[in-house]
């Protein structure tokens, strides 16, 4: 398990679906995610749960929780390129009251400790809905800083939305994490 100051990432369980399903089928929680726009059924659920590899550098998929044991979400690195030591970051929290208070920042800063000192990666980055000021906000305190715009990028809910591109440096980090001591 990885160890943050308010969660623990841990590797997905059997256990899991349940909480997974309810919150990819909930419009509120996936309204900002760019990849989730059709229900999901229980069986392709699962097999997203069944098919995840044992983590490893390739894929890393972690369950995110609460101190006290409760399952509030996921995280992981996904498109890892060794030859440029650098990886894509998602996250999702699916337990709203949950929201807003922190668990996010830490367990995106939790993953990005281990993505820079024990996989050795140099950069990090992410899409995120320009429009998504939470999430924007979040990232930023992790270090991560814009690097582009994908203008018009998703259509939903009848407009076009912006999908920003950001990224942390592992030199970019150490200074938000030195700053935290």
């Amino acid at each position: 398990m990885l160890e943050g100051t308010l969660v623990r990432l841990r590797a997905m369980e059997p256990e899991d679906l349940e909480d997974a399903y309810k919150w990819v089928n909930d419009r509120e929680v996936t309204l900002w995610l760019t990849s989730l726009r059709y229900p999901v059924s229980r069986k392709d659920e699962q097999k997203w749960i069944d098919d995840a590899p044992t983590n490893s550098f390739g894929d890393v998929r972690l369950a995110i929780e609460t101190k006290d044991g409760k399952h509030i979400g996921g995280i992981n690195l996904h498109r890892v390129n060794p030859e440029d030591r650098k990886a894509g970051l998602g996250i999702m929290i699916g337990e709203k009251d949950h929201w807003s208070n922190g668990y996010g920042t830490d367990a995106v800063k939790t993953l990005l400790s281990f993505a820079f000192d024990e996989m050795n990666l140099h950069r990090v980055w992410l899409h995120v809905f320009a429009d998504n000021e939470r999430a924007i906000g979040c990232y930023q305190k992790c270090g991560f800083r814009e690097e582009g715009r994908l203008r018009q990028e998703v259509y939903q809910d009848g407009r076009y939305y912006d999908v920003v591109l950001m990224g942390v440096l592992e030199t970019e980090f150490a200074e938000v994490r030195n700053g935290d001591s």
